[in-house]
């Protein structure tokens, strides 16, 4: 399997990240990722690398994601509501 690179725009916790399965490791460049996590960072103004094929928000809304470019540019776009909510 090709190893897929994802860069975070925000501190996204360990204990998440650990679990990228087989074939998907972090990067420090957002050039090279094939996928973004990103949690309150502005991506309005970004220019998306051109191997980006998805944006993951970590918690429930897609404000600070321009939804338009990205469907014009051919990158998923998804969130995960209740992901980071802490359980007692």
């Amino acid at each position: 399997m090709k190893d897929r690179k994802i860069y975070c725009m925000n501190n996204i916790a360990e204990v998440g990240t650990d679990q990228f399965r087989k074939g998907y490791t972090l990067t420090k460049d957002p050039e090279e990722a094939a996928g973004i996590l990103v949690r309150s960072a502005d991506m309005k103004e970004m220019k998306f690398p051109k191997g980006l094929r998805a944006i993951a928000r970590a918690g429930a809304g897609v404000n600070n994601i321009p939804l338009e470019r990205c469907a014009e540019e051919g990158i998923v776009v998804f969130n995960t509501p209740g992901a980071n909510a802490n359980y007692g």
